[in-house]
């Protein structure tokens, strides 16, 4: 029975201390972030039959990758990869960094010297000592097989440096599933003095006023006029109970109650005059559709998309332009009939389109809305952490060069000894190659 589990043990060790296996694993977590950044996470299983062929939609269901980042594949990866962190930091990485003093054989290592010196073992030990000390060098003495060694280290610490890093992706493992646990976010869109609830948190945001500024700029191709600035005048009011005055524009959130609100974007919402063999339909007509909205004529299988709003429209051509200031405005419409699209339409605002079976539509005004995004993050605190300690440990491994000298003294007789010494470096031996021949020059001028 101890061979079978000393057996499954070695097998487990070999497996997950694998640099390729690790790899893997990365590869495959990857490919999941990925797929949760491609496929819209948390929407209604029809949303996904509706924008995929029927095998994938159902994969998709199936597979939990329309909640990627809280599935069991998701999790699991992560479980396996700081695993085979764990196997390979204390089984390969602390036996390589920090290796154990023993002898070698000096002539066996490509970094190495010897040389004679005038004095007795004893005597030469404790100037070499002394010198390497000076030097900061970390020497210490050890008897094998009644043999004396001498081993000076520089730099040590530093060969922590991976295992710093490690602990900082661990940090971070430990921030971003943190978030993935307790975190959420979402988007809101608010209409001039609408009223809204996020339903996670419980705060309640009312957009009193939106404002955005378009300014000229000049290009090569001419004068173009964007964007600059979204503001939103919003109250909020959190757990607290207590109405707030605050205001949202773009790379300035707010927060309430530890979760953010950022200001994303802008759009105008439409007020549509629908009517049925001359009579107004309540029902539609007394909507505000955003863009992106739809809605069906009663009693028909028609449907109507307002697409999108087009601020000017270019009088000559009667298609939309790329300025963004309210000049002339048009909305594009997609009709479709039982879901197959028939047709679209660009309908200026005051302009009546007949749709058939007695329907018309006229766009009558629009309504500006903001559109937030929000975010709850608890880990972010550990993700900053973790960034830093990552960071720190990679500066300790690429900036600092650990080293140990293996230093060998033999009578030589006449009152001489012969001094054997060699180095090693986590870092292969070329890159303290000069340093080494600076030390064995130093050496021998101090006439030890």
């Amino acid at each position: 029975m101890t061979a079978v589990v000393r057996g499954l043990y070695a097998d487990f060790v070999r497996t997950f201390g694998s640099v390729l296996f690790a790899v893997c694993l990365f590869l495959v977590w990857g490919v999941l972030t990925l797929l949760g950044v491609v496929i819209d996470q948390g929407r209604d299983p029809s949303v996904y039959s509706d924008s995929y062929a029927a095998p994938i939609a159902r994969a998709i269901l199936r597979l939990s990758l329309d909640n990627v980042y809280h599935s069991p594949w998701y999790v699991g990866i992560i479980g396996l990869i700081l695993t085979s962190l764990a196997v390979c930091t204390f089984k390969r990485v602390i036996p390589a960094r920090l290796p154990t003093l023993h002898p070698v054989k000096i002539d066996a290592i490509p970094l190495h010297a010897r040389f004679e010196t005038a004095g007795d073992a004893a005597t030469v030990r404790s100037r070499l000592a002394a010198f390497f000390a000076s030097r900061g060098w970390h020497v210490r003495e050890r008897i094998f097989g009644g043999t004396e060694w001498s081993f000076a280290d520089k730099h040590n610490w530093a060969r922590r440096g991976v295992l710093v890093a490690h602990a900082g992706f661990v940090i971070l493992a430990a921030g971003t599933t943190l978030y993935w646990a307790r975190g959420f976010s979402g988007e809101l869109a608010l209409l001039d003095g609408q009223t809204s609830q996020i339903q996670k948190t419980g705060a309640v945001i009312r957009l009193d006023d939106f404002a955005y500024r378009i300014a000229p700029t000049q290009t090569k191709s001419g004068m173009v006029y964007q964007p600059i600035d979204y503001v939103s005048q919003v109250t909020v009011s959190g757990k607290d109970g207590i109405p707030k005055h605050m205001t949202v524009r773009v790379n300035h959130p707010i927060d309430i109650d530890d979760t953010l609100y950022y200001q994303a974007s802008y759009g105008f919402g439409m007020h549509f005059l629908v009517t049925h063999n001359g009579r107004r339909n309540a029902a539609i007509s007394g909507r505000t559709l955003l863009e992106g909205d739809s809605f069906d004529l009663p009693g028909t299988q028609r449907s109507i998309l307002y697409a999108r709003f087009a601020p000017t429209v270019d009088k000559q051509s009667g298609m939309p332009t790329a300025d963004p200031r309210v000049n002339d405005p048009a909305v594009a419409l997609e009709v479709s009939q039982d879901g197959t699209p028939v047709g679209d339409a660009l309908v200026a605002l005051g302009t009546r389109i007949d749709l058939g079976g007695g329907w018309g539509l006229e766009p009558q005004k629009y309504v500006m809305y903001s559109g937030f995004q929000y975010r709850h993050d608890p880990g972010v605190p550990l993700v900053g952490i973790g960034a830093f300690v990552l960071l720190a440990g990679l500066i300790i491994s690429f900036y600092f060069v650990p080293a140990r000298l293996y230093v060998r003294v033999d009578d030589a007789g006449e009152h001489r000894s012969s001094v054997g010494l060699a180095a090693t470096t986590v870092k292969g031996y070329d890159v303290f190659e000069s340093e080494f021949a600076r030390l064995v020059v130093a050496l021998k001028a101090d006439d030890l």
